[in-house]
């Protein structure tokens, strides 16, 4: 073979090979691609909806493992967050938390109560008129340490925490940040949602 093939093939290859390790780091490490599969957070998520995951918020991960090489602040009340799903870690979802470690929590007639009071909750819809118990009417609850309380924006529609319990925090993969591309197909592009931070 020419040499000079020989050195363009090399250095193709070497920065293929960079590029590689480069996006498996992002990947593990900074941000990662998500996708809205399911109505739960609606109307704060559509379906179709495609956002980066920020991995770094929380703290850093060991690569397949649920420990922390560094752990930062945890999420916050009304932080969006994608996590390991309790019942089938080989799945991700996404809710919002409503209850960090030593809050108390309780649902009476679709209405959320946090610590006590009131949390008047913009984001939310309802879709049921009826009042389900567990789904509208649970608690008081009070979250243990290292865990949160999560629930879909989508309120009458959401499995989450009200059904299957907490979220680990070393299950959390990391906070959602933005909108980069939505759609319901080739027909019906969401221009306008392109590069929405998520709240």
């Amino acid at each position: 073979m020419n040499p000079r093939w020989q050195t363009m093939l090399k250095e193709y290859a070497e920065a293929l090979i960079i590029a590689l390790v480069l996006a498996l780091f992002i990947r593990t490490f900074v941000v990662q691609a998500f996708k809205i599969p399911s109505g739960s957070m609606l109307q704060t998520l559509q379906i179709g909806d495609h956002l980066l995951v920020n991995k770094f918020k929380y703290g850093i991960h060991m690569p397949f493992m649920d420990r922390f090489i560094f752990r930062f602040d945890g999420p916050e009340f009304q932080d969006i967050i994608v996590f390991e799903f309790p019942e089938d870690p080989s799945k991700d979802f996404i809710k919002r938390v409503v209850g960090v470690p030593g809050d108390v929590i309780e649902m009476r007639d679709k209405q959320f109560y946090r610590n006590g009071e009131q949390v008047h909750e913009e984001y939310i819809q309802n879709t049921d008129d009826r009042i389900v118990d567990r789904r509208d009417d649970f608690g008081p609850y009070t979250v243990p340490e290292n865990n949160y309380f999560v629930l879909g924006d989508n309120r009458d529609e959401s499995y989450d925490s009200r059904f299957w319990g907490i979220v680990e925090r070393e299950k959390i993969l990391g906070k959602a940040w933005i909108i980069y591309w939505s759609w319901e197909g080739f027909s019906n592009i969401r221009w306008s949602r392109f590069g929405n931070r998520v709240h």
